[in-house]
């Protein structure tokens, strides 16, 4: 399948509404025309943990969403994007559950490491866990008992507490990872889905002596395994990969769809600071076989993935906008990984509108910009009704991320897009969806350093953006259909 250039929506099954049902209904009447790139449908599975990111099995949607003929329902009307956890697997899945209950006498037993895969002794010299890329405190292991035998197994739990994690890692050279992977790749393709992301696919090769993330060159195999198997469904695949923007331009130039994780914090970067320079450069050479975004679920990157476009300090007084804004932080774990001063950033935890002090003209200019670079674009549902921080949620759920994870009500829909700035929004998605221009030939033009000019060209079709950072002040030239100059103030 060809992926549609045209604007994406990412929404979680009950963040529109309630359920899948109502998430149908708000697409098909309150976003006419928005969604035209397809839906971004974050994991509707029943789930221990992470909002469904520790996922049981991918065969069932969790009741209280809806069921499969909901999402092939919508599957129907629009290109249905949904993840693949590939590198783990709920602790409650009936698969772990088992391995649990016999150890390695299980029929699962290889679906996941336990230490003696990677180390032969099964134990790590300190050394070598020193350099592991680290998403929980301290290691990525944890230890069970088993049931049958009150023998000790360690196995590898990237994510999660310190003494505790929903997701245990797969090992994903093993044959039994690969046929489970497979047939959820061929169940997806049955339900209508037409991209699959691979979530978390950087920590999928575990390797003595390395970082364990983006292993070279066998997570390129991983990768190519994957998209083969997809291609034979007429699937697409989107590696998922949070790291320094060099590790993008790798994937790039496999010929691999990446995301453009730079995007979200150098536009902040530039508004904030009025200086369109180090953006310039970027888009001069940044991968074009991407999707963008400015927010999602988890946060706006900052470290590693600007490592290098942005120092410390001008990263740092950014991220300290943002929190004096409402705005929280994940944080660099890994000691190697943080900066020499011990700038730490990791992700900022806020609404892309909140984090622009919820000044609509430096919102409507960020999203055009977005629109404008090279990409398909996504637009989270919050960020699609210029929604602010959820601090009464961070506090009901104890999750910093909560604070950009509001569950909108109908009643709440209903205003949201009846706003100035939502109808604004609403009216650039249209231009972006529907302009020719965008399927040709990206310039970004000569301007002076308080300004940004990008274009586009494809045949008789041409559009111009330019922002004045001085005002906030997006505008949009563009020759109609019969041939006639048109300026578009955003």
């Amino acid at each position: 399948m060809a992926v549609k250039n045209q604007v994406q929506l990412i929404a979680y099954p009950d963040s529109l509404g309630g359920d899948l049902k109502c998430l149908r209904e708000v697409v098909e009447n309150q976003l006419v025309g928005i969604c035209k790139g397809g839906i971004h449908i974050l994991p509707p599975f029943p789930s221990s943990g992470d909002r469904g990111f520790a996922p049981l099995t991918y065969k069932k949607i969790e009741p209280r969403f809806g069921d499969w003929q909901d999402l092939r329902g919508l599957g129907e009307h629009f290109d249905l994007l949904i993840d693949l956890m590939v590198n783990h697997i709920s602790r409650q899945s009936p698969y772990f559950q088992d391995f649990l209950k016999r150890g390695r006498r299980s029929k699962y037993a290889d679906l996941f490491i336990t230490l003696d895969k990677v180390w032969p002794d099964g134990q790590p010299p300190a050394e070598h866990v020193a350099k592991i890329f680290l998403r929980k405190p301290e290691n990525p292991f944890s230890t069970v008992t088993i049931e049958e035998s009150q023998v000790e197994e360690t196995v590898w739990t990237t994510f999660g507490a310190r003494d505790w994690s929903e997701q245990i890692d797969l090992d994903v050279h093993s044959p039994i990872t690969r046929q489970l992977l497979t047939d959820y790749l061929t169940f997806f393709h049955r339900q209508n889905i037409k991209i699959v992301r691979l979530d978390a696919v950087g920590y999928v090769i575990k390797k003595p002596g390395t970082n364990c993330f983006m292993v070279e060159p066998e997570v390129y195999d991983f990768i190519d395994w994957a998209i083969e198997v997809a291609k034979n469904l007429d699937m697409e695949i989107l590696p998922e990969v949070h790291d320094h923007y060099s590790v993008q331009a790798s994937l790039a130039k496999h010929g691999y769809w990446v995301y453009d994780f730079v995007l979200p914090m150098l536009i902040l970067y530039t508004l904030v600071e009025k200086d369109s320079r180090k953006l310039r450069a970027y888009l001069e050479h940044c991968p074009r076989k991407q999707f963008t975004m400015l927010d999602c679920h988890d946060g706006i990157p900052v470290q590693p993935d600007l490592d290098g476009i942005l120092e410390p300090a001008e990263a740092g007084r950014v991220v300290e906008l943002c929190i004096s804004r409402g705005a929280n932080l994940n944080r660099i774990l890994s000691e190697s990984h943080k900066d020499a001063d011990g700038f730490d950033a990791h992700q900022i935890n806020c609404t892309y509108f909140s984090a622009l002090g919820c000044e609509e003209d430096a919102y409507l200019a960020a999203r055009a910009i977005q629109f404008f670079s090279p990409g398909v674009p996504q637009v989270y549902y919050v960020g699609l009704l210029a929604g602010e921080n959820d601090q009464a949620g961070v506090l009901a759920t104890g999750e910093g991320r909560a604070i950009n994870r509001h569950n909108y009500s109908i009643d709440e829909i209903t205003h949201a897009v009846q706003t100035p700035v939502v109808q604004r929004l609403f009216r650039l998605i249209h231009f972006r969806n529907e302009y020719p221009a965008f399927n040709g030939e990206f310039i970004v033009e000569a301007s002076t350093d308080s300004e940004l000019a990008l274009g586009w060209k494809n045949g008789q079709a041409e559009c111009r953006l330019s922002v004045n950072l001085e005002k906030n002040q997006p505008v949009i030239h563009y020759i109609d259909g019969d041939g006639r100059l048109v300026r578009y103030l955003v």
